[in-house]
């Protein structure tokens, strides 16, 4: 929907009812609105996606002619799963109450030695033996790197046999769909 300022995004609402007077010239549709990170109380964290949206409590009635478009906002792990995310794909994990700030669920799976949600945005990689999921930056590797290894043995799982493996890598993005669709296998335990 259109934003009250040309310089901000557009925000994203779902529409649960279009009504029209008599004569159809009035159309107003009853919103549900979506928070974006930077819009909810305490803000944007690290984990948000870029593309993360929060559904609100806010309902709202708006006149039909602030509707710029449609877009799709996709549940977590669907939108982990995307081939190719487009401008108008967004995901949602979290239902947010605009009053309280509080989010449901209150707590998700975390990951990686920083212990953080997952970010469908940020590589990750997983160590082969005990198949947790690691931030290259957190284990001293730079992206590049880690893109190219085929095995990964986490501090906590390496044995001097395994760290003579140690020159591949298992990655995860969300483009990366055989690994993706096993991260969040693990994320629903």
């Amino acid at each position: 929907m259109r934003p009250s300022h040309p310089s901000k995004p557009s925000y994203v609402a779902k529409v649960e009812n279009i009504e029209a007077d008599v004569r159809g010239s009035n159309v107003k549709v009853h919103v549900q609105w979506y928070y974006r990170p930077e819009e909810s109380i305490g803000g944007r964290r690290q984990f948000h996606g870029s593309k993360e949206v929060f559904l609100s409590d806010h309902r709202d009635v708006q006149s039909a002619d602030t509707i710029e478009g449609k877009c799709t906002v996709h549940s977590f792990k669907s939108y982990t799963k995307l081939d190719a995310v487009g401008n108008d794909d967004f995901f949602c994990r979290f239902e947010y109450n605009s009053a309280t700030g509080a989010f449901n669920p209150d707590r998700v799976a975390v990951y990686c030695k920083c212990e953080m949600p997952y970010n469908p945005d940020d590589l990750m990689v997983q160590c082969d033996a005990c198949t947790d999921w690691f931030h290259p930056a957190c284990i001293e590797m730079i992206p590049e790197e880690a893109k190219q290894i085929e095995h990964f043995f986490c501090a906590n799982c390496s044995t001097e046999e395994q760290k003579l493996l140690q020159n591949s890598h298992a990655t995860s993005r969300h483009t990366d769909m055989k690994v993706g669709i096993k991260r969040l296998r693990r994320n629903q335990t």
